[in-house]
């Protein structure tokens, strides 16, 4: 029997792992056999508060982990599989828990061509208002047609010199004026009824190649194509929205709480919207705190 079980890691999972150590807590982080999130694979964090020369993904991650584990939380690098929120003690494949917090985060929707997995990380990124400042005065292509792929397209056009918008169909999915905006400005390029066919470079990107035959170079392409919240495991155990986020909030006393009393919630795998380390990292803080407090109030 374990007070709190953390389900997952990246910024929300260690944070949360280091304020509920910090309590006494004793967590155990279930971390996923590929630990750490979608920081793992990237390069430079510029946009991390207290690093003002930046620090790698990577690094940042293992300095976080370190953290948890010496203020005493025990990490597993396992992946969960099962869970059961029915009824108290909740249990989590062979373990039980007084109460749990879900930080299993989410995945960027990726084109499934080649180069792309070869190259993330090296010119092929998922995340333009972190990655924008890197493209100054230079090329990127951006994949997709709805909100999220005008708003990388507009945050590059700050720095960038020339930004290519590829668009599948004949229109944009976008917001009315998101798309108006993209079509509007004078360093955007959209190619519509076009699809990214592969991805080319050695070392980094160089060049796309579409599924007509034609080539664009490039210094970069950025998928803006969605993301998908890791949260199978859990549909029939707490309620998710429609497109799979883990909603919270409903208890105002313990805004990071799920429908199920006692089972918590954190970073991407709830957040849609900002999707930002910086971002998971503080719901982190907020659902250890709320954990600490409920278990607290239930003795």
């Amino acid at each position: 029997m374990r007070k709190l079980i953390i389900i997952g890691s990246g910024p929300a999972g260690y944070t949360a792992g280091i304020y509920a150590a910090r309590a006494k807590l004793e967590p155990l982080i279930l971390a996923g056999e590929i630990h750490g999130g979608q920081l793992m694979n990237t390069t430079v964090v510029e946009n991390w508060p207290g690093s003002k020369t930046g620090i790698m993904g990577p690094e940042l991650m293992r300095e976080m982990r370190e953290q948890a584990q010496k203020f005493g939380a025990e990490i597993i690098d396992k992946n969960v599989v099962k869970v059961d929120f029915s009824k108290r003690s909740f249990t989590i494949d062979d373990y039980q828990a007084e109460a749990v917090i879900i930080t299993t985060g989410a995945s960027s929707l990726m084109l499934g061509v080649p180069g792309e997995k070869e190259l993330l990380g090296r010119g092929v990124a998922t995340c333009a208002v972190c990655d924008a400042p890197f493209y100054k005065e230079k090329i990127a292509v951006v994949a997709g047609g709805g909100d999220a792929a005008c708003e990388d397209s507009l945050a590059l056009t700050k720095f960038a010199k020339q930004v290519y918008l590829v668009v599948r169909r004949d229109s944009l999915r976008a917001s009315k004026i998101m798309a108006e905006r993209v079509m509007k400005h004078p360093r955007i390029k959209i190619f519509w009824n076009t699809q990214v066919k592969q991805i080319l470079g050695g070392q980094k990107v160089e060049a796309v190649e579409f599924t007509n035959g034609e080539k664009l170079t490039t210094d970069g392409v950025f998928l803006a194509i969605g993301h998908q919240p890791a949260t199978g495991i859990f549909k029939s155990q707490i309620d998710l929205d429609f497109k799979g986020y883990i909603i919270t909030g409903l208890n105002k006393d313990y805004p990071t709480m799920t429908g199920v009393a006692g089972v918590f919630a954190a970073g991407d795998v709830v957040d849609h919207r900002y999707k930002q380390a910086i971002t998971a990292a503080g719901m982190g803080c907020m659902a250890a705190l709320d954990a600490e407090k409920w278990l607290e109030n239930i003795k």
